[in-house]
């Protein structure tokens, strides 16, 4: 059997190549927006939910003010999460904090935590605790003010 050595080599290589190129897009990112993710949070998605819905698409210092003020268990994690994302946003991109503004939200149900607790006549009982994970996307707006200086920005709330 003849193996022609310079048709495989060629081969592996435009196969790794190729390979590369999908891996690059697949971690492709938007240049103005930034992340934070919080995985295996100890609390409900629904009770997480709760609270995600009333800060999504306003700014960096409102969302801090509507957090700060909740009475929920839940908003005390998600405030740790934007502070997080405004601080990679500082440190990672030199965006400025005043034009930031919470883009995308996501909250996602995880493992379930299972412990169990002694009864009485020897018995057990389980003891379940539900984690979620939540990812918080900040976006910059600076950009879209330069174009549309003159133009409201009707689409974000309360900017």
């Amino acid at each position: 059997m003849i193996i022609d050595l310079n048709y495989t080599i060629e081969m592996l290589i435009l196969h790794y190549i190729s390979r590369e190129v999908n891996l690059m897009r697949k971690k492709r990112k938007s240049p103005i927006e930034v992340s934070a993710l919080g995985q295996y949070i100890p609390m409900s998605v629904e009770k997480a939910r709760r609270v995600i819905d009333q800060i999504r698409g306003y700014s960096y210092e409102k969302t801090l003010m509507i957090l700060e003020l909740m009475p929920y268990q839940a908003s005390y994690p998600i405030l740790k999460l934007i502070y997080s994302a405004a601080a990679n946003a500082k440190q990672n991109r030199g965006f400025e904090k005043e034009d930031l503004i919470v883009w995308k939200v996501e909250v996602n149900k995880g493992t379930t935590i299972k412990k169990v607790k002694p009864r009485a006549r020897g018995r057990s009982y389980l003891i379940k605790r539900p984690t979620c994970h939540i990812t918080i996307t900040l976006k910059d707006i600076s950009y879209y003010k330069l174009i549309y200086e003159n133009d409201s920005l009707s689409y974000f709330r309360e900017i």
